[in-house]
């Protein structure tokens, strides 16, 4: 990952960060993504 300065780098990060938890299905969730599991745990 390239940054040009620390408020890029953040935005950067916060973009991975979202992406991770809310869009990519992660195999330990059986295809579900960190939010989805949390969804259904709280319900």
């Amino acid at each position: 990952m390239t940054y040009t300065d620390d408020v890029d780098l953040s935005s950067k990060l916060e973009a991975w960060e979202n992406f991770y938890n809310y869009d990519r299905p992660h195999m330990s969730h059986q295809g579900k993504t960190p939010y989805e599991v949390m969804r259904s745990l709280l319900k």
